[in-house]
């Protein structure tokens, strides 16, 4: 298939590309800096919040990958709600079969923080055009270079303890990139994932808490943990940009969604995509490694 590829050079879609490129599809990495993409398959310049640049970006395309967000901005709700739509009308009139969305865990009858019920709102707009559009949602993923992912490792490196709000209790069932990668691919051009909603995790369903000690752990620190009932969505949001390298918008926007449960009802896609996701501590190694690997590619 011919597959667009929407964020091609972000957290997730950079390391999508190539899997799909491996897998046999041909791909067509959409950018708003074509001259400078060094990644797999085709170029070409497209801007979700410019919806006049997408009929040629999709042009000849089978299906498309939506991975888009606009998580540090204030704004971010309307810009992905007109974004979405955007992209809806301008892949129906490309007569796409398919587009993959990756959204975010967390039940439709709790009262989901801004962040995750905008999320809702993407997926219904990308399908209210006609174009089957397949879901799938998960809660923290665990690589490197990952927003959630590097706050938390950051919040381990820089502090001898952490007072936490009590968010920390809140369970989670967190990925590694690498199985959300296989579910994303595996999705594709599946008969079984038209139309579809898939909820994706690890095998662990982990309180923040645990997460946090148990990375501290594997790098052989010990950072006690005191949780308070004082700390705000916003005081939190704006403490992660003075001791993460998270800002303050982003930090608040994830901190508020941590108050709601993420964790997988229904594990209907691993009938679909088979095979047996990484455990929290094997995704967190493996999160290390590639940024020793990075680090040491930079250094050459």
């Amino acid at each position: 298939m011919r597959v667009l590829v929407t964020g091609a050079t972000g957290f997730v879609g950079q390391r999508l590309c190539p899997a799909l490129e491996e897998a046999g599809h041909e791909v067509i990495a959409m950018t708003r800096h074509p001259d400078t993409y060094n990644g797999p398959g085709t170029a070409r310049f497209g801007d979700v919040h410019d919806p006049n640049t997408l009929p040629e970006a999709l042009a000849g395309c089978d299906a498309a990958y939506y991975l888009v967000h606009s998580l540090d901005r204030a704004d971010f709700e309307r810009l992905d709600r007109d974004a979405s739509k955007g992209f809806a009308h301008a892949a129906s009139s490309a007569g796409l079969q398919q587009v993959v969305y990756l959204g975010g865990l967390g039940d439709d009858d709790d009262d989901l923080s801004a962040h995750l019920r905008s999320r809702r709102e993407v997926e219904r707009n990308l399908a209210s055009t006609g174009v089957p559009v397949t879901v799938l949602r998960a809660g923290i993923i665990v690589g490197h270079g990952g927003i959630s992912w590097e706050m938390t490792r950051e919040l381990v490196k820089n502090l001898p303890a952490m007072i936490t709000p009590r968010w920390v209790n809140t369970r989670t069932q967190p990925i590694a990139l690498a199985d959300v990668i296989r579910y994303l691919a595996g999705v594709l051009g599946h008969p079984d994932a038209e139309g579809r909603v898939y909820e994706i995790g690890g095998p662990e369903v982990l309180r923040y808490r645990t997460m946090i000690e148990r990375l501290a752990e594997i790098q052989g620190k010990r950072l006690p943990v005191l949780p308070v009932p004082f700390l705000s969505p916003g005081v939190s949001g704006w403490w992660l940009g003075l001791v993460t390298s998270v800002d303050a918008q982003t930090g608040r926007s994830l901190v508020s969604s941590m108050t709601n449960e993420v964790v997988v009802r229904d594990d209907a896609i691993r009938s679909v995509v088979e095979f047996e996701p990484m455990t929290y501590a094997e995704a967190v190694r493996l999160a290390l490694a590639e940024r020793v690997a990075a680090q040491d590619g930079q250094a050459r």
